[in-house]
């Protein structure tokens, strides 16, 4: 099946998705030039950074949460398609409406209990146990990934019965 782009009409969505993009490859350099410098502090100087690990985690959160809907939109995750021929056209393109049905689904719920926990982490000041990094922010943009990515699964089970699957 030939990589289809989101609906006529969405460029929203695609500018969306590439702005986070963006931001997952700020958050990309940011853990090389860190762990870098973490290493070459410990290593060299025997100074090991304090709290280094919590900045992975956070950062390795936002890179992730921000590079979701891009590598949907793109259709860059990992397929397999030992089943198409045996499928038929039918079988896939009832295979490529459910997964994205279900897909969009299961990231549905999960933005709904992301943003009540970036609520409740607020609301009580949770933090990071040795830096005291606010972690709100960070279930903010677990919500905000997951929900673009559910846009986009939307704009291309749409566009899937549009085409009829071609």
């Amino acid at each position: 099946m030939q990589a289809q782009r989101p609906l006529p009409g969405l460029g929203w969505l695609d500018r969306a998705t590439r702005w986070l993009a963006v931001i997952a490859a700020v958050a990309l350099i940011f853990l090389v030039v860190v762990i870098s410098a973490g290493v070459v502090l410990r290593y060299a100087f025997g100074t090991p950074v304090l709290g280094l690990n919590e900045i992975n985690q956070m950062t390795a959160v936002a890179l992730v949460m921000a590079a979701l809907p891009y590598c949907t939109e793109q259709r860059g995750h990992v397929g397999v398609d030992v089943f198409d021929n045996a499928l038929g056209r039918w079988g896939r393109l009832a295979g490529d409406l459910g997964s994205r049905l279900l897909s969009g689904f299961v990231l549905s719920v999960l933005v709904q209990r992301a943003v009540l926990k970036a609520l409740d982490a607020r609301e009580f000041g949770d933090t990071t146990n040795m830096l005291a990094l606010p972690i709100w922010p960070f279930y903010g943009i677990l919500a905000l990934g997951m929900a673009l990515c559910v846009l986009v699964l939307l704009a291309q089970f749409v566009a899937i019965l549009r085409s009829g699957g071609e």
